[in-house]
């Protein structure tokens, strides 16, 4: 293995913020958009804090801290994330919650991985905290995503703050602080972190080995971590229905919601209603005669549907559609709710 680098685009900020370690607060929240690189910076702020001979500010990742750190197994480091989170980095935590605890032996229960950062997870650091960090230097503990914190392990995490351990930082990692317990943040020093350039960005895709640059970038909101995630996962930076839908309102075209609905049940609904939301940012944007943000190559059609339907239903379906995202996480009938979804895109797309 080998260490998390910083984000190039982060990187003056990281060796200026890490140069002022005589001054270094006990707590910082790291936040910004999601998909700019947060959590690759806090986990190579992780090292850089742990690291024996740093260079700049930097991380050697030559000594000894950082060989442990590169392999996962450094003693002053500690990951606290939900059981969902370390399942999809390969590193599931042993005490994984499940959905029947009480299961005979040898059954077949299937785990349920937990998607929050739960008390006893917060409560398993007071034994680390009271133990001598190695060879006196710092003790790391990275907390990602933040608002993974449900409002039980939010508080245990503040009475630790209120009181920190010596010769320990804190790295929270969030995407919005506002989603945050406030009591929380006000422990915290906060450090932004800014969305790259567009040139920078795309340099960095190119290296990545990202094909259709411009386009994925453009999708995922100028997020490039974001865009080579979903270059990775999918086959074209515009989902195939979405594409089909908003040609087909832009022909005036009949839409079959139906088979649409039975398309999208197929789908997280997140996945597809986020889709549908920055559709619906292009489509506001064409009504008013701005280029489109996410979907370039459907720009004509975003400005044919436009130029047909009435501005202000436009606006209000965006805002209703945000509203059903905060649904989307909840058990609903996956083609009651996408066809309910489409019906209304639909209507408010006709003149």
């Amino acid at each position: 293995m080998s260490l998390v680098p910083f984000p190039p685009w982060h990187l003056a900020t990281a060796q200026q913020w890490l140069g002022q370690r005589e001054r270094f607060a006990h707590a910082w929240l790291v936040h910004g958009a999601a998909g700019i690189g947060k959590l690759d910076f806090a986990a190579a702020a992780a090292a850089s804090l742990l690291c024996e001979s740093p260079q700049q500010g930097l991380a050697c990742g030559q000594c000894a801290a950082c060989t442990w750190v590169a392999s996962g197994n450094h003693p002053d480091l500690r990951r606290i994330r939900p059981d969902a989170v370390a399942d999809q980095e390969g590193q599931a935590n042993a005490e994984a919650s499940t959905e029947a605890d009480d299961a005979p032996a040898g059954g077949s229960a299937k785990k349920t991985l937990s998607k929050e950062i739960r008390i006893d997870q917060i409560r398993a650091l007071e034994s680390w905290f009271n133990t001598a960090t190695h060879r006196g230097g710092w003790r790391v503990a990275l907390v990602y995503p933040a608002q993974a914190l449900n409002v039980i392990s939010a508080n245990a995490l503040l009475k630790v703050l209120e009181e920190p351990p010596p010769h320990t930082v804190f790295l929270l990692v969030a995407d919005a602080p506002d989603r945050l317990l406030p009591t929380l943040v006000s422990r915290c020093r906060r450090l932004p972190l800014a969305m790259p350039d567009r040139q920078t960005a795309l340099q960095w895709l190119q290296a990545q080995g990202v094909a259709q640059g411009e386009d994925w970038l453009a999708a995922a909101g100028g997020a490039p971590l974001a865009a080579r995630r979903q270059a990775a996962q999918a086959d074209s930076p515009v989902p195939g229905w979405l594409a089909s839908l908003l040609k087909g309102l832009a022909e005036g075209a009949s839409t079959d919601v139906g088979t649409l609905a039975e398309t999208l049940e197929k789908m997280p609904a997140a996945e597809w209603l986020d889709a549908l939301l920055r559709a619906f940012t292009d489509l506001n944007l064409a009504a008013h005669g701005a280029p489109v943000r996410y979907f370039p190559s459907l720009a004509q059609a975003a400005g044919a549907v436009a130029a047909r339907a009435q501005p202000g239903r436009l606006a209000e379906t965006a805002r209703w559609l945000l509203r059903q995202r905060a649904l989307a996480g909840h058990p609903l009938n996956g083609k009651l709710f996408a066809h309910s979804a489409l019906q209304r895109v639909v209507l408010s797309c006709q003149a």
